[in-house]
């Protein structure tokens, strides 16, 4: 989720985003107001499906130096936890800069930024030899792309902001990343340095949006993102191709100062980690007080694809002081002791 406000509202910001971030939520949010915004954000997030990192760190901590049964048996018992299927751990994060501008009915957005989606999972199982000394060893595969971006987006809107569409050019240079990571009882593990070396290639992506607002207190919004499926030199020769993604949102204000929100994915996407695929509905609420001085944010999100995963909570905070703003928000899943964060910086005019 790229962005504070979104993430504080459950992960919706399809038919709600008219700031600068709407060059990558919807494009065609950039003309639904006349405003410019110059907007800095950053935020990340981690899933520890199974408790695998809990399972790591006990393996780091472990003493293959004692023989006894009480310890073999926890050998065991890690080595169990460690190899459960679906025991994997996912990472996400976004940074960048998002300008917006605007010229009548004509709205634009330019935006430098670099998201990056990555995962581990077990490719040797864990296995016990008990020595002595006890040994536990075994390997994780690590795979990520990082996307650097520079984009362009062009929004149009009409009869009196009934409708609006909007376009995004995106030059993107992604990064492929394929590591194996050595898993050894007693001994640190450390995922960053086992990475590997990047494979650099570069391609060109398009993304097209539409809001449509039938009155002043209803908004539905439609983005299709990476419709040309950019395709990146994978490592080892291979290939990374982004699938087209199409989301739908809803957004509603009761009245003036309170917003309700909804985004659900109309398809599923893929992941690094195998048997995990993501389609995402997300629900939130925004209130804010004292003309916007302050925004309260409430939401929650749930993979569909995950039929087992709970709603995740979300919550936000919003401080706005004249044309300056300062957001952040974030969520924990407490089932898969997943985080999530972001923040941003922006001034509104």
């Amino acid at each position: 989720t790229v962005g504070p406000r979104s993430m504080g509202m459950g992960g919706a910001g399809v038919a709600v985003t008219t700031d600068a971030l709407a060059s990558y939520w919807n494009p065609a949010g950039l003309a639904m107001t006349q405003t410019v915004d110059v907007r800095i954000q950053g935020g990340g997030q981690v899933i520890d499906r199974l408790g695998i990192a809990d399972a790591v760190h006990d393996l780091e901590n472990f003493n293959a130096n004692d023989p006894s049964p009480a310890n073999q048996a926890k050998a065991q018992n890690i080595a169990d936890r460690i190899n459960r299927p679906g025991a994997t751990v996912s990472i996400n994060g976004s940074a960048g800069l998002y300008i917006k501008g605007h010229l009548g009915e004509h709205a634009f957005g330019v935006n430098i930024s670099d998201v990056a989606t990555g995962g581990g999972f077990v490719s040797t199982p864990v296995t016990v030899n008990p020595g002595p000394p006890v040994n536990l060893t075994g390997a994780m595969a690590l795979r990520a792309l990082e996307v650097r971006q520079a984009a362009f987006s062009y929004a149009y809107a009409f009869s009196d902001k009934m409708f609006s569409i909007g376009v995004t050019g995106k030059f993107l240079q992604g990064a492929a990343y394929s590591g194996n990571m050595t898993l050894t009882g007693g001994s640190d593990v450390k995922i960053t340095d086992n990475f590997g070396k990047p494979t650099i290639s570069t391609a060109f992506g398009i993304d097209v949006g539409a809001i449509y607002r039938p009155s002043s207190w209803l908004r539905f919004g439609l983005v299709a993102k990476d419709i040309n499926q950019p395709t990146f030199n994978d490592v080892g020769g291979g290939e990374l191709k982004l699938g087209p993604q199409v989301r739908g949102g809803i957004a509603l204000n009761p009245y003036s100062t309170l917003t309700l929100t909804a985004d659900v994915d109309a398809t599923s996407n893929k992941t690094f980690v195998p048997g995990v695929k993501s389609q995402v509905l997300s629900l939130g609420a925004e209130q804010t007080i004292f003309s916007e001085f302050l925004s309260f944010r409430l939401g929650a999100f749930k993979n569909m694809k995950d039929a087992g995963t709970p709603f995740t909570p979300t919550a936000g905070l919003g401080l706005r002081i004249f044309a300056f703003r300062a957001d952040v928000g974030g969520g924990y899943d407490f089932r898969e002791q997943g985080a999530l964060v972001s923040g941003s910086i922006s001034l509104t005019f």
